[in-house]
């Protein structure tokens, strides 16, 4: 293994594990009192401000040129991406962060399923096979969660996670077509900005409060804004340099992994064998259908993006 390559392992492992700290600060900032919508505003909208000066030094005259077709197709993008966050985060007030981190990752599979039904893509066999255990294993944990006692509101709280994938879905399927006229800086600015501008209308309209926190919480806000959301998607985006896409979506798994066992080593959050059972499918089921992403390329099937 040469040099470059152990460093892009190293890369995709750093930014896996930065990204499994998301719920982990999500929940800490939500028992602080601040609201699930203000958390995403904060998040989105840091994420943004720390880009601008970036994205309007490095890409400002693609930006100017930018033709009113992709601008609106960014800002529906960013609109999915709004509502990815918000439903997402909102769920980790109910149900547990295994539950939680591990069904927001099937978006893969409604990307798949999406494909297939907007686009008239074909399935390779073994996606319907990873989509099969994928919905299997929600199930089975939302029969295990439906005895949790230990949560506020267990199928409320996975519903929303499921709804956070299925809107993350919609935005990778804009950013597929979007990605090949845009470059990253100008595409991640865009679309974090309009989903910015959402969060915070929308935590305004709401009666949402931004303000009178410690100063504790900001700085778990601004963690969230520079860990996993800068650091932890380049990290995946850097590794796509020198590794497969399919190695990478895989590795990406490792995040609802890497979240249970910081819950359980943070909040003492156990997973019920049932629950475990479930989570093991769904992740499998995952794990079968980015497999099934080389196949399908190989036989000349255009890729599908990965998780978010």
């Amino acid at each position: 293994m040469n040099r470059y390559r152990l460093w892009l392992y190293t890369v995709l492992f750093a930014g896996v594990l930065i990204a499994s700290t998301a719920s982990i600060l999500i929940r800490y900032a939500q028992g602080a009192g601040m609201s699930s919508l203000s958390i995403a505003a904060g998040r989105l909208g840091l994420a943004a401000l720390i880009l601008t000066p970036l994205a309007l030094s490095r890409s400002s005259n693609e930006i100017r040129r930018l033709a009113r077709r992709d601008v609106l197709f960014g800002m529906g993008a960013g609109v999915f991406l709004a509502l990815h966050f918000a439903s997402w985060i909102s769920s980790l007030e109910y149900t547990s962060v295994a539950s939680s981190a591990a069904l927001v990752s099937t978006n893969p599979l409604w990307v798949g399923l999406a494909s297939f039904f907007l686009f008239r893509e074909r399935l390779h066999w073994t996606t319907l096979v990873g989509i099969a255990l994928t919905l299997v294993g929600t199930i089975v944990i939302s029969i295990s969660d439906s005895t949790n006692t230990t949560q506020s509101n267990p199928l409320l709280g996975n519903t929303l996670a499921l709804i956070g994938a299925i809107t993350a879905s919609g935005y990778l399927l804009i950013g597929r077509n979007l990605r090949q006229r845009l470059s990253v800086l100008a595409y991640i600015w865009l679309v974090y900005t309009s989903a910015a501008v959402v969060l915070v209308v929308w935590a305004i309209i709401s009666g949402q409060r931004f303000f009178g926190f410690e100063p504790y919480v900001y700085l778990i806000v601004l963690g969230l804004a520079v860990g996993p959301q800068l650091l932890g998607h380049t990290a995946f985006n850097y590794a796509l340099s020198g590794l497969s896409a399919t190695y990478v979506a895989v590795a990406i798994l490792g995040e609802p992994i890497g979240s249970s066992l910081l819950a359980f080593i943070l909040f003492r959050e156990t997973v019920a064998l049932l629950q475990l059972v479930g989570i093991i499918l769904l992740l499998t089921g995952i794990a079968v259908a980015s497999i099934a992403e080389q196949q399908s390329t190989s036989e000349g099937q255009p890729a599908r993006q990965s998780a978010d």
